[in-house]
């Protein structure tokens, strides 16, 4: 493939090409050739469009296809050389079209500007990533969902603060992930639906005086309809930035998770054990097993926060329309897709492998008085004590737990009964942690036959297309 300076490609208004250094700073092939696809899905479009137009002939038009079928092929192949010189994906594959079928090459670009493509090419490249993104959260869901089902009635304590607040199952803190990561799918499919136009035609800024049809680009590419703005179409950026909001809101999620199974692997903790799949050892102590996936899984926010205020950041002083300064939005981008594509299918396969320690956990769940709780709602349900009464007679049942080195279900009944004499034998049902998750069956509650429950909804629910 020869080499055309960019010079070249610009045409007559430029005497001298640029410096080393401004092509160092303008070139981006290095990164958007990762666009080659959309770019030459964008240009078949176009070309097919023209010739139906009568704006180029149908057999100039039919030689671009075919040089453009060949370009795809030789990149997948890897034996298309990319050119810094030639800036972009834009002008390596117009290049290479030139050298493949001549001066018909030169018709490609009619009615189009780089503003409009590089506008399509991203547009389609973060559709299929929200598409992808969607598929995956999927496989995160269904992992979660085995994970729920297997455990609807392992006890385990539930926290706030980090402290042991109240004994909930290990099936019902698996689906507080699942509602977050249908919450995420949903977010994917409503930036979709504002994301489902095309931007090919609007060209460089005011449209184009040919007579195009850009319904016929717009449905051959797989958008609802054509951008309605010229202007805004070249200088919107809005679909990269609710992928990376998207994204940033994800990783966080997984982050949490992750963050668990770090807190939860420890041998202070020993709820879960990862798979060796997941899990590292140490190059000076034997001993060692650590939970490197959970770990690199919590710092992909980082990464991805730092993607979403980078663009933010490029884009919050621009005028409209296009300027060079949104070559900028791609790299970052890239990157949040990488690296949410690599912690999803990390969080899926620790979730899947994950072993988990019932008897650690069941264990932990009576700790700290977990089920004070429960002894208040006796109070106030058996004995009609108002809530702040009851709470009030629970915490002196605690302080005499506490000081006597015994758990609530301990405690003997001449002393509960101390505390208010109507008390009885059937306070000891509430005060174990089986008895407790039992109980907790208002809607959305921890209660096993509401876990089961629960999954058999969004099993349904996912099946047929829902959230």
């Amino acid at each position: 493939m020869s080499q055309k300076t960019s010079n070249e490609m610009w045409g007559g208004r430029f005497a001298s090409g640029p410096d080393a250094i401004m092509e160092e700073i303008n070139a981006s092939i290095d990164f958007d050739k990762r666009l080659y696809r959309e770019d030459i899905a964008g240009s078949k479009a176009h070309a097919e469009m023209l010739g139906r137009q009568g704006i180029i002939t149908v057999e100039d038009a039919q030689k671009i296809v075919e040089g453009l079928s060949q370009i795809e092929a030789e990149i997948e192949a890897g034996t298309f050389t990319f050119s810094r010189q030639l800036e972009d994906i834009h002008m390596n594959v117009e290049a290479r079209l030139a050298e493949l079928i001549g001066p018909a090459a030169g018709r490609l670009h009619t009615a189009r500007s780089r503003n409009d493509q590089v506008a399509l090419d991203f547009r389609m490249h973060v559709r299929g990533a929200f598409e992808a993104l969607e598929q995956k959260l999927g496989e995160f869901i269904e992992a979660l969902l085995d994970k729920a089902e297997a455990h609807a009635e392992t006890v385990m304590p539930g926290f706030t603060h980090l402290q042991v607040a109240q004994p909930v199952t290990y099936g019902h803190h698996c689906l507080a992930y699942v509602e977050m990561a249908v919450r995420d799918r949903s977010r994917c499919r409503d930036a979709l639906k504002r994301l489902d136009e095309c931007p090919l035609g609007a060209a460089a800024l005011a449209g184009t005086g040919f007579a195009i049809d850009r319904h016929m680009t717009a449905k051959a590419l797989g958008f609802a309809t054509p951008t309605r703005n010229s202007l805004d179409t070249v200088s919107d950026r809005d679909f990269a930035l609710e992928f990376l909001s998207v994204a940033a809101i994800c990783a966080t999620h997984l982050s949490r998770l992750a963050e668990e199974i770090v807190i939860w692997s420890t041998p202070q903790f020993g709820f879960v054990k990862l798979s060796d799949a997941f899990s590292t050892g140490s190059s000076i102590m034997p001993q060692k097993r650590n939970p490197d996936a959970a770990e690199l899984v919590r710092a992909k926010p980082g990464r991805i926060n730092g993607a979403l205020i980078s663009l933010l950041t490029v884009m919050k002083g621009l005028p409209l329309t296009y300027s060079k300064d949104m070559q900028e939005d791609k790299e970052q981008v890239f990157d949040a897709i990488d690296s949410l594509a690599l912690a999803l299918a990390a969080a899926t396969g620790m979730i899947r492998d994950l072993e988990v320690n019932v008897d650690a956990m069941r264990k932990a769940a009576g700790h700290g008085y977990s089920t004070a709780t429960d002894l208040a709602d006796y109070l106030v349900r058996e004995l009609g004590l108002p809530f702040r009464e009851a709470h009030h007679v629970t915490g002196r049942a605690v302080s005499l737990a506490e000081s006597s080195g015994l758990g609530l279900e301990d405690l003997p009944l001449d002393v509960l009964k101390s505390l208010d004499s109507r008390i009885g034998e059937g306070v000891y049902s509430v005060l174990g942690v089986d008895a407790s998750v039992r109980s907790r069956t208002s809607f959305g509650g921890t209660a096993p036959d509401n876990v089961r429950s629960q999954v058999s909804d969004w099993r349904q629910c996912l099946t047929v297309g829902g959230n």
